[in-house]
């Protein structure tokens, strides 16, 4: 069994996270509150969900040290960039909207298999406007030019969308998609 955590960042979707994920086969899933200490995170990946805002992320940064593969979404996705180098700005649509998304790495372990591109959720308020060094751009649309990234050799991954919530059409497929990174 993988073990995936789902880290809460009081998105208001993340729910939907823990449980998309706790309906697959062969996954066991549990939900932590942010201000787990990274000593006490015992899992194959992590999911840092959305949030409301980077004021309330908790041990999150320290999480990105652990030696583990993480998806970032929405907040989730901001964070890593940020923390890690890259750069956000408010988005320049900002609120919730159906986006379609290019894929622009077809071989990209999570986001590839949805090539040539998918029907998203997403949530611009803010938003990645350049990558950390060793992070390739593996999603855009016409309103965000970084909808999803990944540094594979670190197992970093991000997406600005919300994969979780029915209006995305293949979120499950991310999902299943890092699982199997994680295994």
């Amino acid at each position: 069994m993988t073990h995936i955590l789902v880290v809460d960042n009081h998105g208001q979707f993340t729910h939907l996270e823990h449980r998309l994920l706790r309906d697959m086969d062969g996954v066991t899933v549990d939900l932590t509150d942010n201000t787990t200490p990274p000593a006490d995170i015992d899992a194959d990946g992590l999911v840092l969900s959305g949030g409301p805002t980077m004021a309330d992320i908790g041990h999150c940064r320290e999480y990105l040290t652990l030696d583990v593969p993480i998806l970032g979404v929405c907040l989730g996705h901001q964070l890593i960039a940020d923390e890690l180098g890259g750069r956000i700005e408010a988005g320049d649509y900002g609120g919730y909207a159906d986006v379609t998304v290019s894929i622009s790495d077809a071989d990209d372990p999570l986001v590839g298999s949805l090539a040539p591109d998918t029907r998203v959720w997403a949530s611009h308020a803010d938003e990645v406007v350049a990558v950390p060094d060793g992070f390739t751009i593996t999603a855009e649309s016409d309103i965000c030019g970084v909808e999803a990234m990944g540094d594979t050799d670190r197992d970093l991954y991000g997406v600005q969308w919300h994969p979780e919530v029915a209006h995305t059409e293949e979120g499950e497929a991310v999902f299943e998609n890092f699982v199997a990174i994680c295994e």
